[in-house]
């Protein structure tokens, strides 16, 4: 009796904390996902652009469509592959002719950018149909042109219908932009975090837990809030340097559960304060080294890290956000528990 008392209070408690840490998430701003196909418009949909069914589903079609490029060989889900996190896992994007990115910039992911307010490392496009246009034009992407794009599509009878249909005009590189937004607002993501903030007590373990709460304490949702848990702000990073001339990288032993600095380099270059190679030489927002923040929903899933894939672990990732934007050393059980929330994002599209 004793025995069974002593567990039903454990239990309690465990409930009870886990009731006044889902109600510190709500009040920072952390909500879930939504569920069905109607919340989805009420929070995302847009009067300019307005979501229906055949839209998006032309969108779909679109967004997989290799013909939009130059050379027939790239489309939209070529670097965004839902299946692995909505982006490529590659340091630096690959386009036509495996060109890279000249500026080494990593691939954002394109999931839960229906919550993003800024779009591109540099934030430089405020919606999705900005931003979709950008990668079809760049030499180094898709490499094509407004001309090319509406050529190919008016070759496709099926798009000269669908067109016709959905916007009541014919297929024009700006209306595919439209199409592609409204499509990609619906590929949203939902796991246990979700099903936490929802009640259920145990759907995040208690590491999990110990991470979300470390994560509000330390003011890391100043930055990463909203249900994308990012996307909505342009930040400076690294916010702290403490030493401008010194990067270092670390191996971490996964049996002693100890790291240890595996090189350090110096860089005599001040152009930047970066805690790893700035390759590639991007800068961010006007040369500023202000970013747009990451979205973390499937962060665990998108590396390598920072704008020019330049960490690799995901580990890593935290121990340098919280050295360099909250000023904390994170200690081994602190990172588990971090780690553990930030894996708590990892989610499935849900099929509206």
């Amino acid at each position: 009796m004793k025995t069974f008392l002593a567990l039903l209070l454990i239990i309690s408690t465990l409930f009870s904390s886990s009731d006044s840490l889902r109600k510190k998430a709500y009040e920072k701003g952390l909500r879930p996902m939504p569920k069905t196909f109607e919340s989805l418009l009420k929070a995302v949909d847009e009067e300019r652009n307005p979501m229906t069914r055949d839209k998006i589903a032309l969108g779909k079609k679109l967004f997989n469509d290799k013909n939009l490029s130059l050379d027939r060989t790239l489309s939209c889900a070529s670097c965004h592959k839902l299946d692995k996190g909505g982006d490529d896992d590659k340091p630096t994007a690959i386009g036509y002719h495996k060109l890279e990115n000249p500026s080494h910039l990593n691939t954002p992911t394109v999931l839960n950018t229906a919550y993003s307010k800024h779009f591109f490392w540099d934030g430089r496009a405020r919606s999705l149909e900005e931003q979709a246009k950008g990668p079809t034009l760049a030499s180094f992407e898709m490499a094509s042109t407004p001309e090319l794009i509406n050529e190919r599509m008016k070759e496709n009878q099926e798009y000269i219908k669908a067109f016709d249909e959905v916007f009541d005009d014919e297929p024009s590189f700006n209306l595919m932009a439209k199409a592609i937004e409204v499509y990609e607002k619906t590929l949203i993501t939902r796991g246990t975090f979700d099903e936490f903030l929802e009640g259920d007590d145990i759907a995040m373990s208690e590491s999990a837990q110990n991470g979300l709460n470390l994560f509000i304490d330390m003011g890391c949702k100043g930055c990463h809030f909203g249900p994308a848990i990012g996307g909505q702000k342009i930040q400076k990073f690294p916010l702290r340097s403490y030493n401008n001339i010194i990067t270092s990288t670390f191996n971490f032993n996964a049996k002693t559960g100890r790291r240890s600095i595996k090189e350090m380099s110096f860089n005599f270059e001040k152009r930047h304060n970066f805690p790893f190679s700035n390759v590639g030489g991007f800068l961010g927002k006007d040369n500023t080294q202000n970013f747009r923040v990451p979205i973390l929903r499937n962060i665990s899933k998108t590396g390598p890290y920072f704008h020019n894939g330049e960490v690799e672990k995901l580990r890593d990732a935290i121990f340098l956000m919280g050295r360099h934007q909250v000023g904390v050393d994170l200690n081994e059980q602190q990172l588990d528990d971090v780690e553990a929330f930030l894996k708590s994002l990892d989610g499935d599209l849900v099929e509206y």
